[in-house]
This record gives C-alpha cells, sequence and structure tokens, in this order.
C-alpha cells in the first residue's frame, strides 16, 4: 500500500489521468511523483531547485532535474507533457505569470496549488496584532520566507481572467484541509490554501 500523501498533493494526484505525462516543477523529496508513477502508472518527471530535493528524489529512483521554475521551464518544448504541476511554489517564484504562461505552453493542463493569504485568520493578525501572520499555511517569519507573491484565491482568479486562461477546476481546503463549496467571497475568506486547474483557452 502506497504511503499517504499530503491532502493538498493527493487532490492534485487526483486530477492527473492515468498514463499520461506529468511535470512537477518543485517536486520537493519527490512524494507526489512517486505516487503517480507506482498509483497511476503516470510518465511523471520532476523539477527541483535544491540539490538535496534532487539527491533524495535520484537516490529513490525518480526522474528529477536540477532547475528553477522562473528560468528553465523555457527549455522545454510546447505541449510536451499532458500536465505541469506547481504545489505550494507560485508564490516563491519571482514573477508568477511568467511562470504559469510557460507551464501552460509546456503542458496541456497546468495544476496549482497555494496558500490564501486572504484567509480570516491573516487578516486578524494583520489587523489586530499589527505583525506579519504565521498560519500553519504560511509558517515563516517575514524576514526569512522563500514566499515573495503572497496572492489570495480571489487575486489568483482574477490574474486567470486577465491571462485568458480557462479554470477547469477549483478545490478549496479549510484550516482542516477539508474541502469547502462556497461562493467564492466566503471561500476567499475561509479558504486556507487551493488547488485549481488550469488548461488555455
Amino acid at each position: 500500500m502506497a504511503a499517504p500523501i499530503r491532502v493538498d498533493l493527493q487532490l492534485i494526484a487526483d486530477m492527473v489521468e492515468p498514463g499520461t505525462r506529468a511535470l512537477d516543477v518543485g517536486c520537493g523529496d519527490g512524494a507526489l511523483l512517486a505516487h503517480l508513477m507506482n498509483g497511476k502508472r503516470v510518465d511523471a518527471r520532476g523539477m527541483e531547485l535544491s540539490q538535496a530535493g534532487v539527491n533524495a528524489c535520484v537516490a529513490n529512483g525518480l526522474s528529477v532535474v536540477q532547475g528553477d521554475a522562473d528560468t528553465d521551464l523555457r527549455d522545454y518544448p510546447d505541449a510536451a507533457f499532458d500536465y505541469v504541476i506547481l504545489s505550494q511554489t507560485l508564490q516563491a517564484t519571482r514573477e508568477p505569470r511568467r511562470v504559469l504562461e510557460q507551464m501552460l505552453r509546456v503542458g496541456k493542463h497546468a495544476i496549482v496549488s497555494f496558500p490564501n493569504f486572504a484567509h480570516w485568520q491573516v487578516r486578524l493578525r494583520l489587523v489586530f496584532g499589527g505583525r506579519m501572520p504565521e498560519t500553519a499555511s504560511l509558517p515563516y517569519k517575514w524576514y526569512d520566507t522563500p514566499n515573495i507573491h503572497l496572492c489570495s484565491i480571489d487575486d489568483f482568479r482574477a490574474l486567470c481572467r486577465t491571462m485568458g486562461v480557462r479554470i477547469e477546476r477549483a478545490i478549496v481546503l479549510n484550516s482542516k484541509s477539508r474541502r469547502i463549496n462556497l461562493p467564492p467571497l466566503l471561500a476567499n475568506l475561509i479558504g486556507e490554501q487551493a488547488v485549481f486547474m488550469l488548461r488555455r483557452d
């Protein structure tokens, strides 16, 4: 039996059809790659910025190269993959819009997950505490965070509209990593993180 993976990674895996080709950008320790390969027979490849992450993946027999989402996606040909995945990494990129454009060029679908900076706890901590908030999905001090482009769920939807990108699926999770089905205004308030599957119109 396969080892359990993070809830958002499981939701991403559920969006990926068996027997397809996927590129996981910022694949970390390769947990999602291994799950896709072993559980869904996906031809899964990875790109990871940290050498330690690459080494861990390769040691486990995964096909991973060292690379940066901001600069190295351009080296892949058009439509090389069915899915290009970016999990909990978009907010750490220097040019999020450009990264999304490249993902949708390289893949037929792009799957993105990210923490919601408009979650009610974040708002309260900033308003009443007067300091940059720390939560389970944003666990860093302001001075050592890798997150440089924080956004809300509504911000992400607006970017998709601006780019002419179709949202095929959107899943919002609360602070207990449970799905919530609410109108966008409430989802943006209560959702702690979100997973989107996109395609170019």
